[in-house]
């Protein structure tokens, strides 16, 4: 009798209780590609965002800036259909620009992709040379700058950066080197980008801030509905960054890739020098330096008093903060700013995570950190879910984000000192302030009264005096 060959063993299902738990939907750490390049054509003046897309993607868009500036938006779309999608965009693109230019007469149209658009390839650059060279000898013709922005090929900070380049790679010239500094901040704000105004004034510098919604997206009551808010860059100074004397760009990550100030300095020979968002003491000591240097001036009297502040709420704060644990998410370079100044705080950064994939998120944490002490754990691609989880392991004494980690934070009862975008579920995010010894202190007190809120809360005598 030939005994037949084995039958390999059946693969089971797993039970309810091996199987893993995983959602379909999760909630990424990050935005839409898109939204970053909107904001950014906004810190332009007379500065009109349009996506090449559908209208769902400016209504989502108009949605988040609206709730976390408080500020009327417009975001022009040239509003695809099903019949577009097959055929191409070409006719709505034209078609929406005229309506734009004879609707908000702007001084700059923002053109920025979407995932619809990109998919079917749709050849933009191409359709804007077509529109411009028919249209170019109007009266009052703008500005045309294409950014392309896809969300499925990065995060919010990725459109940011994206438009950024966009600017710089269509606008700006060379000529007679002047005495201007061309300043890219990256995504901070509305309150710090008029703070870095301020601190390149005390050193007699002119930035020019690209972008700066300082003011278009945090600016005084109307008396009567304006189409396009005052303030932002106008485009002759954007036109000038080819003569700048140098350029600072802030962030770490950024600084490992091409920027805006790599291409100035390629095609203009701008000196170009790259530094971390100046949050905390040490960041902003080496912002201060620059300036110093570039100036030929000494660091200004109140500007060091700003400094003894800072020391000096450092100490008085230091036994509520030492030892605390925290979780960092949001924006990259953020990230890193964060973690940079928390370390001088006494408080350990156990987790810094971001929905982006930039591939240098460790690197720059480890730059930032003292040789006494280990870098936190970098987390890219994240989604809330990890967070959670990992979490719920750390088990973090605060939480510092944006108002996308509420629910965790409720869930978890830890404090969330919200930084960063969007924060929609607290008012004056516009005006929250990081940047400079000022700015560090304002975050400090933060940190410290969470810590102190969350020691009466539970606390079963709630102590009066703490």
């Amino acid at each position: 009798m030939i005994t037949p060959p084995a039958l390999p063993e059946p693969v089971m299902a797993p039970t309810a209780s091996e199987e893993p738990s995983f959602e379909a939907a999760r909630n990424a750490c990050k935005l839409c590609s898109p939204l970053g390049a909107a904001l950014v054509f906004r810190g332009v003046r007379g500065g009109m965002p349009f996506l090449h897309g559908s209208q769902g993607c400016a209504t989502y868009i108009r949605r988040y800036l609206i709730s976390h500036y408080r500020e009327p938006v417009d975001i022009a779309s040239s509003n695809f259909s099903e019949e577009t999608a097959v055929f191409g965009g070409a006719v709505i693109l034209e078609k929406g620009l005229e309506n734009v230019r004879r609707l908000y007469k702007p001084e700059l149209i923002g053109v920025a992709t979407t995932c619809l658009s990109e998919t079917i390839g749709e050849d933009v650059p191409g359709l804007l040379k077509t529109y411009i060279g028919k249209h170019s000898r109007e009266k009052d013709f703008p500005a045309l700058v294409h950014a392309s922005t896809p969300s499925y090929r990065g995060t919010h900070m990725d459109g940011f950066h994206a438009a950024v380049m966009a600017l710089v790679s269509a606008l700006a010239q060379g000529g007679p080197r002047g005495n201007r500094i061309a300043v890219f901040p990256g995504m901070v704000s509305a309150a710090d980008l008029r703070r870095l105004r301020g601190i390149f004034s005390d050193f007699g510098l002119s930035p020019i801030l690209t972008p700066d919604y300082g003011d278009s997206l945090d600016g005084p009551v109307w008396e009567e509905y304006r189409p396009i808010a005052d303030g932002g860059t106008p485009v002759e100074d954007l036109r000038a960054l080819g003569q700048t004397a140098a350029s600072i760009q802030f962030g770490r990550i950024l600084a490992g890739q091409a920027g805006p100030g790599d291409l100035l300095l390629e095609r203009f020979q701008v000196p170009r020098y790259k530094l971390g968002l100046p949050i905390g003491l040490r960041e902003t000591d080496w912002l201060y330096d620059t300036l110093a240097a570039l100036s030929g001036r000494a660091i200004p009297a109140d500007r060091q008093r700003e400094r003894g502040r800072l020391l000096d709420a450092l100490v008085d704060g230091h036994k509520y903060l030492q030892g605390r644990r925290a979780i960092l998410y949001g924006e990259e370079d953020l990230v890193v700013g964060l973690a940079s100044f928390l370390m001088e705080t006494g408080v350990r950064p156990v987790l810094c995570a971001s929905g982006s994939r930039s591939g240098r998120l460790a690197e720059a944490l480890r730059a930032v950190t003292p040789p006494d002490q280990e870098p936190p754990e970098a987390c890219e691609g994240a989604d809330f879910a990890e967070l959670e989880k990992a979490a719920a392991e750390w088990k973090p004494d605060l939480l510092l984000g944006n108002s996308k980690g509420y629910r965790m934070a409720r869930r978890l009862g830890i404090p969330l000192i919200r930084v960063g975008f969007p924060v929609h579920d607290r008012f004056g995010a516009a005006r929250l302030r990081h940047l400079g010894y000022d700015g560090a202190l304002e975050l400090y007190d933060r940190l410290v009264n969470a810590v102190m809120e969350r020691a009466q809360d539970t606390n079963p005598t709630g102590y009066s005096y703490l």
